[in-house]
């Protein structure tokens, strides 16, 4: 089976440019209650890693003088991350996907020139697994 089956495409996907601020990622990240986002390049939309909540928090923790005006000025690369939810190739075989999707929520697809092109969910290879194993019928 393609993985491509279970991407959201980027356009479709929520995530912040290493340019953006440090208010900024917590803003977006609060408006649509995330807990880690993708981080991308803005100038060729390599994947970058992901920002998770807990990277912001140990960053505000480091810097207790921190405000949130104060939060506009700090570029989002500036943040030390604890881990990047890791990416799979288009292409890449169901193998590397379920490897990676058991320990990540969800995992960047990146195209030949590493660009972002979207997120695969565990809700949605879960979903599909459980239909699956249904054989179509409701109600499992």
């Amino acid at each position: 089976m393609n993985i491509l089956f279970f991407l959201t495409p980027k356009s479709e996907v929520e995530y912040v440019y290493d340019d953006d601020s440090l208010s900024r990622v917590i803003e977006k990240m609060e408006l649509h209650r995330y807990g880690a986002i993708p981080l991308i390049a803005r100038q060729n939309g390599a994947y970058l890693g992901t920002i998770t909540a807990r990277d912001l928090l140990w960053y505000i923790k480091d810097q207790y003088q921190l405000s949130l005006k104060s939060a506009e000025d700090i570029a989002v690369m500036h943040i030390k991350r604890l881990h990047d939810n890791e990416p799979v190739d288009a292409d890449a075989a169901m193998e590397d996907l379920a490897d990676k999707i058991m320990n990540q929520n969800f995992v960047p697809v990146i195209d030949d020139s590493k660009t972002f092109i979207g997120i695969i969910t565990r809700r949605d290879v879960m979903d599909y697994l459980m239909k699956k194993a249904d054989g179509g019928k409701a109600g499992i």
